[in-house]
């Protein structure tokens, strides 16, 4: 038999061989799904291997061993939760590993969330840890890196429906949510904030502020009106629920006695702004920041439609104190 007649028949007789070998790790079968599974930060490929065997989801663990070796795939899995479910052959399930494609979670912050209330929509859905959410939130690192100057990232995380893998670390969950922030301040915002004598800081602390006293739109503008009018003329801003943050869970009424509590966040004890925002502002809040209404009011109380009667004057304010809390009290 001529030598090239036999390498043929050789090379041939080698690639059935391989073909019978690795063709159960092409076909498809049943995953009693769905399955979810969680693959760690530092899982080696054994580790990765053993778990979807013992998951039932795959049938052939030293095929999928061997093949994930000799492609070189066994150092590209990515970490993250994983669903499976109808039919996949083990290839494909490889496949999924390697192009990361896990499961994501939906999470919507509404305006005006707080840090602690974010914190624990997030660990409600297994999305990051509250504690580490709250740790890293103030870490003095990780606001360098993002370039917050403010005693955490409150105020810088924008209200709006996310989708993050489980289990994501929390300085991943926070960098996006900051990174979505500065991407609705356009240049003309900051310039603006800037003709105004307000930093990054202090325009999402101001717009905290309103959004926090806000209940309907078009009185943003008006709120927005009293805080710039008081900054002006230096006399503290007296909101609300400034003395109250940082008290969690926050009271259902805020009393004269929260009014008097000690905090650097307490604009009835502190004059200016304060050292940071109080919640998440949305870009409305932060619009009304910008732009207040051109009104010389400097007082403002909730009605009981939950809207604000607005006064020039501290004696109309105290009318309309007055007026407020006896309907209230009715």
């Amino acid at each position: 038999m001529k030598k090239g007649k036999l390498l043929y028949i050789t090379i041939a007789l080698v690639l059935a061989f391989i073909y019978v070998m690795l063709n159960p790790f092409f076909i498809k079968h049943e995953i009693n799904g769905p399955v979810e599974i969680h693959i760690s930060r530092g899982m080696n490929f054994t580790d990765v291997t053993a778990l979807l065997w013992r998951h039932q989801i795959i049938r052939h663990p030293r095929l999928f061993v061997f093949w994930g070796k000799i492609r070189g795939l066994q150092y590209k899995i990515k970490h993250g939760t994983y669903r499976f479910e109808g039919r996949l052959s083990d290839h494909e399930v490889l496949q999924k590993l390697v192009s990361g494609d896990v499961e994501l979670v939906k999470v919507t912050i509404p305006e005006g969330f707080n840090l602690w209330q974010i914190a624990d929509r997030l660990d409600a859905l297994e999305i990051t840890d509250k504690n580490q959410f709250l740790k890293a939130s103030r870490d003095r690192d990780l606001l360098n890196k993002l370039h917050i100057d403010a005693p955490s990232v409150e105020g810088y995380l924008f209200p709006d429906t996310y989708f993050f893998p489980k289990y994501t670390e929390a300085e991943t969950v926070i960098t996006r949510m900051v990174e979505n922030m500065r991407s609705q301040l356009s240049s003309d915002m900051l310039n603006r904030a800037k003709e105004l004598g307000l930093t990054e800081r202090g325009l999402l602390t101001l717009a905290s502020l309103i959004e926090k006293e806000a209940k309907v739109d078009d009185e943003r503008p008006l709120i927005s009106a009293v805080f710039h009018n008081r900054l002006r003329r230096g006399m503290p801003l007296e909101s609300d629920p400034t003395a109250v943050y940082g008290v969690e869970p926050p009271p259902k009424v805020i009393t004269r006695r929260d009014l008097r509590r000690d905090s650097p966040y307490n604009t009835y004890r502190i004059k200016g702004l304060p050292p940071g925002p109080i919640a998440s502002p949305g870009l409305k809040s932060i619009m009304a920041a910008l732009y207040p209404a051109d009104v010389p009011y400097l007082y403002f109380v909730a009605t009981k439609d939950g809207r604000h009667k607005f006064s020039k004057t501290e004696r109309e304010h105290q009318r309309a104190v007055r007026k407020y809390r006896s309907n209230h009290n009715k």
